[in-house]
């Protein structure tokens, strides 16, 4: 070999090597960017569906699918009570102000959400009852943390609370 040749093969390694060292680098950013990104899912599953992660995974699916049936067949109040916040959309912008439709409108948007929400409560009823006393408990430990049962966390429940004080009434002398 020349000394031509060595600097061609040694130009070759070094960009053989610098692409190597990109996809390494490259692949643990990817690799601790998804890491990294499952921890927050875990901490934001507050929706209804994971109210049974502690319990077993019979459980968990038999409490998912009577979730699923509830809302198929909740599926035309959910619609009706779409359609009802349309028409109360479409009432309030309009140029004149109806008020009895609206209040019409209004109430047929409030019973359709009650009616869907009372089924929805049914169905996890429902599940409670085929629960033993200890799962029972575990469950509704686990209702805290998700879906309309949750409770605020303690730092939301104090600002809350400090919200509220001067809507009360008093005014500050500022």
């Amino acid at each position: 070999m020349n000394g031509r040749s060595w600097k061609v093969v040694l130009v070759a390694s070094l960009v053989l090597n610098v692409f190597l060292l990109g996809a390494i680098v490259g692949g643990a950013y990817q690799w601790f960017a998804a890491h990294g990104a499952n921890a927050p899912v875990l901490a934001q599953q507050r929706a209804l569906r994971f109210a049974a992660q502690t319990l077993s995974a019979e459980r968990q699916q038999a409490f998912i699918d009577g979730l699923k049936n509830a809302r198929r067949e909740g599926r035309q109040f959910a619609r009706d009570g779409r359609d009802g916040r349309r028409e109360v959309l479409r009432l309030l912008a309009a140029p004149q102000l109806d008020r009895a439709a609206l209040d019409a409108a209004l109430a047929r948007t409030r019973a359709a959400d009650s009616s869907l929400r009372e089924q929805m409560e049914g169905s996890v009823a429902d599940f409670a009852a085929t629960l033993s006393p200890e799962e029972r408990v575990r469950f509704a430990e686990s209702l805290k943390l998700r879906g309309q049962w949750r409770e605020p966390a303690a730092g939301n429940a104090q600002n809350q609370a400090s919200r509220a004080k001067p809507a009360s009434g008093e005014t500050s002398g500022d």
